[in-house]
C-alpha cells in the first residue's frame, strides 16, 4: 500500500554525516527506487507504471532530457526517473478539503519538501484578494478571471508567461502562439537558468544552439571530458553510455570540483557485474578543477596543442572556420602563471590531459551547469569550441558538442518557440501560417521578468509548469516581486513553494501529468518530447487521471486562448484541443525539421532533427563557418577570508523538487541545511566539522544575503571553495549577478563567508526548500 503523507516537517537540525561513496547504482539504487515509488504508488501501481517509462510505446520519464538507445532495457529507467514517476504517479491528493485545513499563512512555513509530499492536486483552486485560504472555482470563472486581468492590462507587455521545461512540444508550440498573438515576447523559462549560456556560445560558434552529438557518438568515441556535471545524480542513464564507450575502449576525463560517485565508478543495475560485483570504473583521470577555472583549463590546451608539431586539424581549419589567426595569438599570449591559479592544478596534470587529447582522434566534450552559471560561462564555452575545432571534433561521428540538457523537454520547448528573442524567421513563419503579425521586440527572461514584477511594470504571472519562486535567484527580491503581482497563475500537478507566494490574487490550474492518458473529443491523444540530443518522439500516459476535473496542457492553453482573445482570434483553438494532430500539423509547417511530423513522430523510438554542422560540417553563422573567438582568462576573483559557493543538488532531487532528505553518494543522512567545506578552510574561519554557521553573501551591492544555520561538513573541495544545496542557498544569489549575454544567473560562483553559530539552538531560516 502507498504511505500517507507526513503530518509535520521532519526536523533537519542533526544530520548524519558519514563521507561520500566511491561507486554510483548498483542494488542500493534499485532498492532505494522501490522504496519510495511503493510508498507513493503501492506495489501493483509501481510495477505496472515503471515498465512503461521511457519505451517506445509507453511515456517519457519527467526527469532528464538524456536519450534512450534504440534497443532499449525493460526496466529503461534510473534511479532518480523512477523517483520523478512516483512523485507523478502518486496515490497521494490534495483536494479542496486540504486547503480548507491549511490557510496559505500555514503552508508558507512549510518546507517545498512537505509540500511535494501532499500529493496531487486534484481541482482549479482560487485565492482571493485578502484570502488566507484557497478555494475551489470552476473551470469557466478560473479563464474569466485571467482575461479579465490580461485584457485590463495598458500593454500586453505587462503580463509575463514562463515555462517549465516539462512542457510537452505541442503545449509549448501552442503557448507562445497564444503569446504571441496576445501580443507579447514575454515568454521566459527554465533556460535562461540553466543552458542558455550554452546556446548562446554554440549559435555564436557553430550556429546551432543545441549539441552536435547523438548517442552513438558517445559510443564511438576515443576521449570524452565530462566537465561541470555530475551525471551520477543529474542524469543517471549518462553512466551506461560512458560504460559503453569505456568498453569499447575509450578514456574518460572528469573535470569537476567534487569528486562525484557516478563518475568513479558505476554498478550497472542492469548486469551481474554492476549487482553483485565491484562495476566498471569510469574516470581515467579526474582534475579537481577551481569554482570557474574552466575556461583557463580549456585556454591552455588549446595554447599546448598550438605548440605541438602535428597536433591540428589544418585542412578542416582552413576549409570550415573562421577567426583563428586571432584566436590563436590570443592562446600563444596564455599566462601560466594565471591558468595555474585560475585552475588550482599543477602543470603536469594538464600534460596528462593533453597527452589523452593527442592520443585521441574523436573527442566529445559533455558538461552541465558547472560550466554555464558563471559571469564568463560563455566564453568558458566559446573555449571548449575552439578546443574541438582544433582538431577537427565537429561534424565527425564520434565526436562533438553535448551540453547535457536538465529538464525532459526543455530543449524541445525552446525548438517549439519559447524564447523571449525569437529569430526573425520563425516569426515570418508565425505570421505567414496564421495570417496574425507577432510582436516583433524582445521579451522579458526571467531575471528581466522578476525586475519587471519587482518595479511594476509586469502585472500578471502565468507559469506552464515549475516552480518560479523556488527555482529563482535572490529568494527575498523574487518573493517580493512576485507579491507585487495583481495575479499569479500556476499550471501544476503538485504542491509547491510558488503556490504560497502569490499575488493579490492568484490560481492554480491542475494538469494532467506524463503518466497519464489524455482524451480528447476525437480520442486518446499523445504528446511529443525533444530529448538532450535533438531526438523527436512520442509520450503516452497509461494511468488513469488523478482526478476528473484535470485537463492537460493543451486543452488548458486553448480554453484560456478562446476565452482571452474571444472570437476574433484567427487560430482555430478548439480545434487543437480535440486534435493535437491539428498542432502538429501546424508546427510542421512552422518549424524546420518537423516536416511530416505526424507521420515520422508515429514510427517507434521517432526521429531525429536534422543538425548542420554535424550533418554535413555547414554552419549556419553569420559568417558562413564556425567561429574561432577570442576572449581573456576570467575567473572569479575572491577575497581573502571568504570561500567561492556553488549551489548543487542532492541525490534526492531533481531541480526543486526534493524526494527525500538525503544525499547517499556524499555522505549526508537526515538534512539538507549542511555546507561542504575543506577541512583547512574550515579552520580558518574558526569551525570545527560539525560545527553550524550561517553562510553570508557578499556582491558589489553591499546588500547582505543571508542563509543560516547550516552544519559544517568537512569534505574533498579544493582550498577556497564550498558547496551546499540548492534552493536552500538561492537566497545568496544576487539577482544582477549574472552571466555575460546569456543573462543567466550565476550561482556556481557566489563569493560567501561562514559566520559561526555558536547556539545551537540555531534557526533553520527563512530560505525554504522548493
Amino acid at each position: 500500500m502507498a504511505a500517507k503523507p507526513p503530518n509535520g516537517d521532519p526536523v533537519q537540525d542533526a544530520p548524519e554525516v558519514t563521507g561520500p561513496q566511491h561507486a554510483a547504482a548498483g542494488l542500493p539504487a534499485v532498492g532505494h527506487s522501490l522504496r519510495i515509488a511503493t510508498r507513493q504508488m503501492g506495489a501493483r501501481r509501481t510495477a505496472l507504471t515503471l515498465l512503461k517509462v521511457n519505451q517506445k510505446d509507453g511515456f517519457d520519464c519527467p526527469g532528464c532530457a538524456w536519450p534512450e538507445p534504440d534497443k532499449r532495457h525493460r526496466a529503461e529507467f534510473c534511479e532518480n526517473g523512477a523517483k520523478a514517476v512516483a512523485e507523478e504517479a502518486t496515490l497521494r491528493r490534495v483536494t479542496p478539503a486540504f486547503f480548507a485545513r491549511h490557510p496559505v499563512s500555514d503552508l508558507a512555513r512549510r518546507s517545498g519538501y512537505w509540500l511535494g509530499q501532499q500529493g496531487r492536486l486534484t481541482q482549479p483552486m482560487y485565492l482571493p484578494e485578502g484570502a488566507d485560504h484557497y478555494q475551489p472555482v470552476p473551470w469557466e470563472r478560473a479563464f474569466e478571471i485571467i482575461a479579465d486581468e490580461l485584457t485590463a492590462l495598458a500593454s500586453p507587455d505587462q503580463a509575463v508567461f514562463y515555462t517549465s521545461g516539462r512542457t510537452s512540444n505541442e503545449a509549448a508550440f501552442l503557448y507562445q502562439l497564444f503569446a504571441r498573438e496576445f501580443g507579447t515576447n514575454n515568454l521566459p523559462d527554465c533556460s535562461n537558468m540553466c543552458h542558455e549560456s550554452s546556446g548562446s556560445a554554440l549559435t555564436e560558434t557553430l550556429g546551432v544552439g543545441k549539441g552536435s552529438v547523438l548517442l552513438d557518438d558517445l559510443h564511438q568515441a576515443d576521449l570524452i571530458i565530462v566537465a561541470g556535471q555530475n551525471p551520477g545524480t543529474n542524469h543517471p542513464r549518462m553512466l551506461s553510455a560512458l560504460e559503453k564507450a569505456k568498453a569499447a575502449g575509450a578514456r574518460v576525463v572528469s573535470v569537476n570540483p567534487l569528486p562525484e560517485a557516478g563518475l568513479e565508478r558505476f554498478k550497472n543495475p542492469q548486469t551481474p557485474r554492476g549487482l553483485a560485483a565491484g562495476g566498471t570504473p569510469l574516470t581515467d583521470l579526474f582534475l579537481q578543477i577551481r569554482i570557474g577555472g574552466d575556461q583557463a583549463l580549456f585556454r591552455a590546451l588549446n595554447r599546448l596543442l598550438l605548440e605541438t608539431d602535428g597536433a591540428l586539424d589544418t585542412a578542416f581549419i582552413a576549409e570550415h572556420t573562421h577567426g583563428f589567426e586571432e584566436f590563436a595569438k590570443t592562446a600563444r599570449d596564455t599566462d601560466w602563471d594565471e591558468v595555474l591559479h585560475a585552475t588550482g592544478l599543477d602543470r603536469p596534470a594538464i600534460d596528462r590531459l593533453l597527452a589523452m587529447v593527442l592520443g585521441a582522434r574523436r573527442i566529445v566534450v559533455c558538461w552541465a551547469m558547472g560550466l554555464t552559471q558563471h559571469k564568463h560561462a560563455v566564453p568558458t564555452i566559446r573555449e571548449v569550441v575552439n578546443f574541438l575545432l582544433l582538431r577537427g571534433n565537429v561534424g565527425r561521428p564520434g565526436a562533438g558538442v553535448c551540453p547535457v540538457r536538465g529538464h525532459s523537454n526543455v530543449q524541445g520547448d525552446r525548438t517549439m518557440g519559447i524564447f523571449e528573442r525569437p529569430a526573425p524567421a520563425f516569426l515570418d513563419a508565425l505570421e505567414q501560417e496564421f495570417g496574425f503579425a507577432p510582436p516583433r521586440h524582445h521579451g522579458y527572461d526571467v531575471v528581466r521578468a522578476i525586475r519587471a514584477l519587482r518595479d511594476g511594470e509586469a502585472k500578471v504571472f502565468f507559469a506552464m509548469g515549475g516552480n518560479f519562486v523556488a527555482a529563482s535567484p535572490d529568494t527575498e527580491v523574487t518573493e517580493a516581486a512576485m507579491r507585487r503581482a495583481r495575479l499569479t497563475v500556476h499550471v501544476s500537478t503538485k504542491l509547491n513553494r510558488s503556490h504560497v507566494v502569490t499575488g493579490a490574487r492568484a490560481l492554480i490550474l491542475p494538469t494532467l501529468g506524463r503518466t497519464e492518458r489524455d482524451r480528447q473529443a476525437s480520442g486518446e491523444q499523445f504528446v511529443t518530447v525533444e530529448d538532450s540530443m535533438g531526438m523527436v518522439h512520442a509520450s503516452r500516459g497509461t494511468l488513469e487521471p488523478a482526478g476528473p476535473h484535470l485537463l492537460s496542457e493543451p486543452a488548458i492553453v486553448c480554453r484560456l486562448a478562446r476565452a482571452v482573445l474571444g472570437p476574433h482570434s484567427v487560430v482555430p483553438w478548439a480545434e487543437f484541443e480535440a486534435d493535437y494532430d491539428r498542432v502538429r500539423d501546424r508546427i510542421a509547417r512552422v518549424v524546420p525539421g518537423f516536416e511530416d511530423f505526424n507521420t515520422k513522430v508515429r514510427r517507434p523510438g521517432g526521429f531525429t532533427l536534422p543538425h548542420a554542422p554535424r550533418d554535413s560540417r555547414t554552419f549556419p553563422t553569420a559568417t558562413g563557418k564556425a567561429n574561432f573567438t577570442a576572449a581573456p582568462v576570467e575567473y572569479p576573483r575572491v577575497p581573502e577570508g571568504r570561500l567561492l559557493l556553488q549551489t548543487l543538488r542532492s541525490h534526492d532531487q531533481y531541480n526543486t523538487t526534493v524526494y527525500g532528505l538525503d544525499d547517499r553518494y556524499r555522505g549526508i543522512k537526515g538534512g539538507r541545511r549542511v555546507v561542504l567545506v575543506h577541512p583547512a578552510d574550515a579552520a580558518d574561519a574558526g569551525l570545527a566539522d560539525g560545527d553550524y554557521a550561517d553562510l553570508v553573501g557578499e556582491w558589489t551591492d553591499g546588500v547582505e544575503r543571508r542563509a543560516p544555520g547550516f552544519r559544517v561538513v568537512h569534505y574533498p573541495t579544493p582550498r577556497g571553495c564550498a558547496a551546499a544545496y540548492y534552493p536552500e542557498t538561492n537566497v545568496l544569489v544576487p539577482l544582477d549577478h549574472t552571466a555575460e549575454t546569456s543573462n543567466t544567473p550565476a550561482s556556481k560562483s557566489v563569493v560567501i563567508r561562514l559566520e559561526p553559530v555558536r547556539d545551537r539552538e540555531h534557526p533553520q531560516g527563512t530560505a525554504v526548500v522548493g
